[in-house]
């Protein structure tokens, strides 16, 4: 399988984030001759976000996420490592498994030494990729704070955006039968709703928490569970 993703309009942007993340997680280290090719990992990291058994995790998933990190990245203690756990959370997707996040988190423990990036940062990284599991911080856990709350921002948008949303979930679940996807799916709904609080940083709890659950009760109360 060829490593070049196919076109999409999001890739330019995604590949430029991708070089400057890097050099940023590196502090400015340039990368000497013979090390690796920044983009060849860009490209690798794009093929999986376009698999295509993906509908809703997808490249502009992806792109959505690192925006809001570029809002929410004051908060954050170390945003480069902020942005790299978002690249890699969702690398390794396949929806019948369980274990998406640990493996994401295990490639990137193999990736980011081989771009240069220091043993603390990497651990960081994978710790936070590990963090989307649960979507749950610890309290003061300031970089955890800013992945989960980018990751779950797509549950405060607009009313036909978040149905959207949930269409495409389903969509990847399609080989679910209807009644077991409902009644999964509502756990995890039911899950958020019992949270003390979905979004841990000021601006997410300030501007997204009350769209967010009024969003996820509209959706439990069509599932009819």
């Amino acid at each position: 399988m060829p490593l070049t993703p196919p076109p999409h309009p999001a890739h330019d942007e995604l590949r430029r984030r991708w070089a400057e993340t890097v050099h940023e997680a590196r502090e400015g280290r340039p990368v000497g001759d013979g090390g690796p090719d920044v983009g060849r990992y860009a490209d690798d990291l794009l093929r999986r976000w376009a698999e295509p058994q993906r509908r809703y995790h997808t490249t502009d998933h992806l792109l959505a996420v690192l925006r809001r990190v570029d809002d929410l990245a004051g908060h954050a203690d170390d945003p480069a490592a902020v942005r790299l756990a978002a690249w890699f959370h969702d690398a390794v997707y396949l929806p019948d498994r369980d274990t998406n996040e640990e493996r994401s988190a295990r490639l990137a423990e193999r990736a980011l030494p081989e771009l240069g990036v220091g043993a603390a940062r990497t651990a960081e990284v994978a710790r936070l990729v590990r963090l989307t599991a649960t979507h749950d911080p610890a309290p003061g856990d300031r970089d955890g704070e800013v992945l989960c709350d980018a990751d779950l921002a797509v549950l405060a948008g607009a009313p036909e955006a978040y149905e959207a949303y949930a269409a495409a979930v389903r969509e990847e679940y399609g080989f679910v039968p209807d009644d077991a996807f409902r009644g999964g799916r509502a756990a995890v709904l039911g899950q958020l709703l019992a949270l003390p609080r979905l979004f841990r940083t000021p601006y997410g709890a300030g501007r997204w928490e009350g769209a967010a659950r009024r969003n996820v009760a509209a959706e439990l109360e069509r599932l009819g569970i």
